[in-house]
């Protein structure tokens, strides 16, 4: 397993392509997971306009599930697939795996684009499609960061994962925008915008991308994939259905059906895990848990997901519910609106996400990844005393403060977490990170909306009654309103409908008069009304996400990886430079990783010994297992010895190796020891 770093696995392949090659993986890579990512919420803004062109009526009671299935069967089936996926880009190739999920994502964007049906039919067909088109995201989104790892050195890594990964977060947000301008002029321009990128995408990734990773022969987990995605679609199944009322109750989380999907989500879950660590292939490679770098990065990335997620949802009903209804804004403009006001917190991200990419590459992630998350806990809060009816200046600042802290923790988390595995379970790790990140913003809309339905059903039927019979409403049908779930106000205020016109109906607006209807359906109502309802839940939320944070801060502090000595390249390769002004005082000579039986980390002494059998060198390794040998500029044949520490089966391990110059880097898989005869 011996590779010349900088021109071995993965890299001869790579120096072979040209230096071009990395900026190409790169550019196509972050278009792939750009239009992914645009596609999570470009349908957030275009669904009243979906809706109609589809002869639906969203809000009705029957209809709830479509609404919530066409904004979270794409999301549930990227979680859901992204770790499969990774494992079989592992195993058949990743470049094969991204072209075929580009393929995959053009051809049901093409079927979404051609819509014929109305209906409850086509609402079927379209999240039947979405659901589909997700398979492909998630190809795409499961072998992309493996890509751009194998095709980087580990110094730019940092920087090439931090476009990408940046690219994918403002992807969800310019998501608003798009569909908020294509929308009103066809509904189907939502989907027909994919089409040309994903075509021209296709046939980029065809021509251009080549394998730059060796292939690990491996089968299948099948028991491990179906636990795992019945397991999760359960639990994503119950959170859905968890918001949704449940008989008397504002919200479904007594609803047996939802108990029945958590509980039982959970407990196949479980088997799954135990599954997990008996099979000899592992869809999951649960060893790398033992990766502390791997460990602290997953976790601070949930919480960073997790936070996240839900603020984009809590701003949008902010925005089209409140403020620009109050500022002068017709309803039916107002998801356009909300998305071009949100443009700093983009903006925020595009800044700092390569910066903070860089700056990891030289002097690792752990502090760049942790003050992040600070900011963005110190964001979150001051958001939380902002006035319901904030002066838009001040809200814009905090929105881009956000947006800077959130790149500034994207990149150096996520390059952290690609550095810190071997390079034969890239794909695998990179899927494992997509899904954390994935599901939790699923979770988040579970979480925040229930915050917020929460803070609302205290106060929101009060004010409601009490506003409507003073406006002429008969106080039966005020009653009956006021007694409405919160949730169905939510969504009238997320799809730009009128929320008041909407629950009133046009028979009870004409018993009130034209003037009171007038008043009732305008723009000062109803937003005054749900201001001091929706400050409760506001603030429960905007605390939740602080919290979040600062539990997503603590954890970088437990990563202490710099990019990986193990994978260090030839002087000449950093930062894109043709030549190093500054080599290292002692040429590394060989540096690598070494890994237990079940592929973590193992504990050994490296010995480094020339050919006249003197002992050249001496290392430990590190809490990840990296080691560096160095032979003071002796080329030559050398054998290094790894001799494992501490009790365990694992067998010492002896490489032969050839020094000229370059580094050579060494991976070594210890072995279980023979058992003595009896």
């Amino acid at each position: 397993m011996a590779n010349r770093v900088g021109e071995g696995h993965p890299a001869p392949a790579v120096a072979h392509l040209g230096p071009r090659y990395k900026w190409i993986a790169l550019t196509n890579t972050t278009l792939g997971v750009l239009i992914v990512t645009i596609n999570m919420s470009i349908l957030l803004i275009a669904l009243p306009d979906i809706f109609r062109g589809i002869a639906l009526d969203p809000l009705r009671p029957e209809n709830i599930s479509y609404l919530l299935w066409l904004i979270m069967g794409y999301l549930v089936v990227t979680a859901v697939l992204v770790v499969t996926f990774g494992r079989v880009g592992d195993m058949y190739g990743r470049t094969r795996m991204y072209t075929l999920g580009f393929a995959v994502f053009t051809v049901f964007s093409i079927l979404l684009a051609v819509t014929w049906l109305q209906g409850d039919a086509g609402a079927i067909w379209l999240i039947s499609m979405r659901v589909l088109q997700g398979i492909g995201g998630a190809l795409l989104l499961a072998n992309s960061t493996a890509i751009l790892t194998d095709a980087f050195p580990a110094r730019q890594r940092g920087l090439a994962l931090g476009i990408n990964s940046i690219a994918a977060i403002a992807g969800s947000f310019l998501g608003l925008i798009i569909g908020g301008v294509l929308a009103p002029v066809a509904w189907h321009l939502v989907f027909v915008v994919s089409v040309p990128i994903g075509v021209g995408g296709t046939i980029w990734a065809w021509a251009k991308l080549q394998e730059t990773s060796e292939r690990h022969a491996g089968r299948i987990d099948w028991w491990g994939n179906v636990t795992f995605a019945v397991g999760l679609v359960a639990v994503l199944m119950g959170i859905t259905y968890g918001i949704q009322p449940y008989g008397g109750h504002v919200m479904g989380w007594t609803s047996p059906t939802v108990l029945v999907c958590l509980v039982g989500g959970v407990v196949v879950l479980a088997a799954f895990v135990a599954i997990e660590r008996r099979v000899a292939h592992p869809m999951f490679h649960l060893s790398l848990f033992g990766i502390r770098s791997f460990t602290a990065g997953n976790v601070a990335n949930l919480l960073s997901a997790l936070g996240r997620g839900g603020l984009q949802f809590i701003l949008i009903i902010w925005l089209q519910g409140i403020w620009l209804p109050r500022h002068g804004y017709d309803y039916e403009s107002t998801p356009l609106w909300a998305g071009i006001y949100m443009v700093p917190l983009t903006i925020g991200f595009l800044i700092a996400g390569p910066v903070s990419g860089m700056l990891s590459d030289r002097h690792g992630a752990r502090w760049y990844a942790a003050g992040g998350m600070l900011v963005a806990a110190a964001s979150f809060l001051l958001m939380g005393f902002l006035p319901v009816d904030f002066p838009y200046p001040l809200f814009a600042v905090l929105l881009g403060v956000n947006g800077l802290a959130m790149g500034l923790f994207s990149s150096p988390n996520r390059a952290s977490i690609m550095n810190s595995v071997p390079a034969r379970q890239r794909g695998a790790a990179a899927g494992m990170t997509a899904t954390f990140m994935n599901g939790a913003t699923v979770l988040s809309i579970g979480i925040f909306f229930s915050m917020l339905i929460l803070g609302l059903a205290a106060t929101l039927p009060g004010a409601l009654f009490g506003g409507l019979t003073g406006q002429g409403v008969p106080a039966d049908v005020a009653g009956r309103i006021a007694e409405l779930p919160p949730v169905s106000t939510l969504f009238a205020a997320l799809l730009g409908y009128n929320p008041i016109e909407t629950l009133l109906g046009p028979g009870v607006l004409a018993q009130v008069g034209p003037q009171q209807a007038e008043f009732l359906t305008g723009r000062s109502f109803f937003p005054e009304l749900i201001s001091g309802p929706f400050a409760d839940g506001l603030f429960l939320a905007l605390g939740f996400a602080a919290a979040c944070c600062l539990v997503a801060a603590i954890a970088s502090l437990f990563d202490g990886a710099k990019p990986s000595l193990a994978e260090a390249e030839a002087p000449g390769e950093a930062l894109g430079q043709e030549d190093d002004p500054a080599p290292a005082p002692r040429p590394v000579a060989v540096a690598g990783r070494i890994l237990a039986p079940d592929d973590g980390p193992a504990a050994a002494v490296l010995t480094l010994v020339d050919a006249g059998g003197h002992e050249a060198d001496r290392a430990t390794t590190d809490d990840d297992g990296h080691f560096t040998l160095h032979a003071d500029g002796r080329a030559g044949d050398y054998l290094v010895i790894a001799s494992p520490r501490g009790r365990g089966a694992a067998a010492p391990a002896v490489t032969r190796v050839t020094v000229d110059g370059a580094p050579v880097h060494l991976d070594v898989v210890l072995r279980e020891r023979a058992a003595l005869p009896r």
